[in-house]
């Protein structure tokens, strides 16, 4: 489905589920967010990777947390739908800001229990190493979007995946990107005991072969 969108593009990726809390202080942006509360109308946020514009999410307001004196914003948007941009308009003709015709993606998101399970565990895994606080809970439902901001993906990465229609195949590369980044941490922190002992007399324990 090919539908017209204003567009907010941002170097940041959003996913549909995703609240993103953003602060509006450009003028072409207020008056872009002033007119879809207006006219009760969602917007679109194009990730901007690699000095290209592809692909994006749509998404609504759902809440305007404060107006400023000046105009400027601070308010939070729902992730409803990943689409393509077909044409990009910039500006738009008597508009400050741009638009473009997308078209929406199909996005699976039947979730693999067994895959959200493994992420879990290695997810238990990859905090403890970087000692940070696990912020995934056992009782509650995830699918891959939960994951994607919180295990160190790489913002190209983190597009690979909203590239991604089925849930199977984002499951998957989260599970390998956490199998391949948490020995990465334990060999960073080998390299700094091993900076840290340079000059240092060591003691080796001998092999027995």
């Amino acid at each position: 489905m090919v539908k017209e969108l204003s567009l907010f593009p941002l170097n940041v990726v959003c996913y549909p589920g995703e609240i993103l809390n953003l602060h509006i202080f450009e003028p072409r942006y207020k008056l872009l967010i002033n007119e879809c509360l207006a006219n009760e109308k969602t917007f679109g946020i194009p990730a901007y990777v690699n000095n290209k514009l592809e692909l994006g999410t749509e998404v609504e307001i759902i809440d305007v947390v404060k107006i400023y004196d000046d105009g400027r914003m601070d308010i939070s948007v729902l992730g409803l739908a990943v689409f393509l941009v077909v044409i990009f308009r910039n500006p738009v003709q008597d508009k400050l800001y741009s638009s473009g015709s997308v078209r929406v993606k199909m996005i699976d998101l039947a979730v693999n229990e067994d895959k959200v399970e493994q992420i879990l565990d290695l997810a238990d895994e990859f905090f403890l190493k970087i000692r940070v606080t696990n912020p995934f809970q056992r009782a509650k439902s995830y699918n891959s979007y939960s994951f994607a901001h919180k295990i160190g993906l790489s913002i190209d990465e983190e597009y690979l995946l909203l590239g991604m229609m089925e849930e199977s195949q984002r499951l998957d590369f989260i599970i390998a990107h956490l199998m391949k980044t948490t020995p990465r941490i334990q060999e960073i922190e080998r390299t700094k005991k091993i900076i840290a002992m340079n000059g240092h007399f060591k003691k080796f324990d001998a092999l027995d072969f």
